[in-house]
């Protein structure tokens, strides 16, 4: 049973944008509905539309994933009462290897230049709890620390009932094992999967005027991102078929997720790791913060990020090798791209400019303007 305790209250969401529809040119996102997932019919109904999802558009819904509104609720509202804390007090939970990489715990806001024209800086604030499998060890200020066993057993059904669900559908998709998947995913392995609390203070009308975004266009580098639902209309996503960017509209009682770059590794480039970026919200928004919930799911650490050569449509398709492979480079495991890619992420004082964007992560590895 979900452990609670009533100290956190109820939290409250920002209105939806009134912007009309046309003006904001949403996603046609497809949804998966894991009411569906418990006979071989529709798993393999499933399997068809995921597939379709992560190689023609990136992002999908899920819905129907077995845990309460409730429960979301006292996340975000967690959340929130973490970012209400000081500065003083939230920097102390800050990683000492920020610069290299490490990404648990306190990212504060300003670490990067989002306008080099005048200097501006990201309002973006990040708070990451790693896995509860004894690999990590974190100390979390009382605001969270009060709370923890609730947001163990939160991460922990995130992975077993949205999860693993979305693994099996994958291995089906590729004609695989259906455990193919999730015994590389599995929970209990030394993996940088995080749940995190995310922040994006409203910033004035004078400097939303001097910027078209609040991230760049990027990609995650692990294999699903699942996102709660956010009334701020923010994220953009570019369609991998048209290279069109559109607005992700938030769905009551879904997941958003997407696709990312270990699957992309993994499969030879048949899924499609997907292109997005926060953008400035409407007018009628931008006078609010932005409170995100979110979970990152990667392989184990210790696995290669390889070509998969046991799938019959990979192979049929002529999906056999990576950027890595195929350029004879030496293939990362998934912990040694989650670092290298989180120190070019988390370099402090970088400006969002084209040598930024299109820097080598690994050898065999640019990265792209996704602007």
């Amino acid at each position: 049973m979900p452990v609670a305790t009533p100290q956190l209250g109820s939290f409250q969401y920002v209105a939806e944008t009134e912007v009309r529809q046309e003006d904001l040119d949403w996603a046609e996102l497809v949804t998966i509905d894991l009411s569906l997932y418990h006979t071989p019919e529709g798993r393999k109904g499933l399997s068809k539309t995921l597939i379709d999802a992560v190689r023609e558009k990136g992002f999908f819904y899920v819905k129907n994933f077995g845990i309460s509104q409730q429960r979301v609720d006292r996340q975000f509202a967690l959340g929130k009462r973490f970012y209400d804390l000081p500065l003083e007090e939230k920097s102390q939970y800050t990683p000492a290897g920020l610069d290299k990489g490490q990404f648990n715990g306190y990212v504060p806001a300003g670490r990067r230049i989002i306008d080099p024209e005048t200097g501006l800086k990201d309002h973006t604030e990040i708070y990451n709890i790693p896995k509860f499998n004894g690999y990590f060890s974190q100390i979390h200020p009382p605001a969270v620390a009060d709370h923890i066993k609730e947001v163990e057993e939160f991460a922990r059904s995130l992975h077993t009932d949205v999860l693993d669900p979305l693994y099996v559908l994958l291995a089906i998709a590729l004609e695989l094992p259906e455990d193919y998947f999730t015994k590389i995913h599995r929970y209990e392995a030394k993996s940088e999967d995080h749940l995190r609390y995310m922040k994006y203070s409203k910033y004035t009308e004078e400097e939303n005027k001097k910027v078209k975004n609040w991230s760049v266009g990027h990609t995650d580098l692990g294999s699903f991102t699942l996102l709660f639902r956010q009334p701020v209309a923010a994220l953009q996503i570019r369609y991998h078929s048209t290279n069109e960017w559109k607005w992700v509209k938030p769905q009551d009682a879904t997941l958003t997720v997407n696709a990312c770059d270990a699957l992309t590794f993994l499969t030879g480039g048949y899924v499609k790791s997907t292109i997005h970026r926060v953008a400035v919200p409407p007018k009628d928004q931008q006078h609010v913060d932005r409170l995100g919930l979110l979970y990152f799911s990667r392989p184990h650490n210790d696995i290669t990020l390889s070509t998969i050569k046991e799938s019959p449509v990979l192979q049929r398709e002529g999906y056999t090798q990576n950027q890595f492979e195929s350029g004879a480079h030496k293939v990362p495991t998934m912990e040694e791209w989650t670092f290298a890619k989180q120190t070019w992420q988390r370099t402090k004082g970088y400006q969002d400019n084209i040598a930024y964007r299109t820097a080598t992560i690994l050898p065999g590895f640019k990265e792209k303007d996704y602007a």
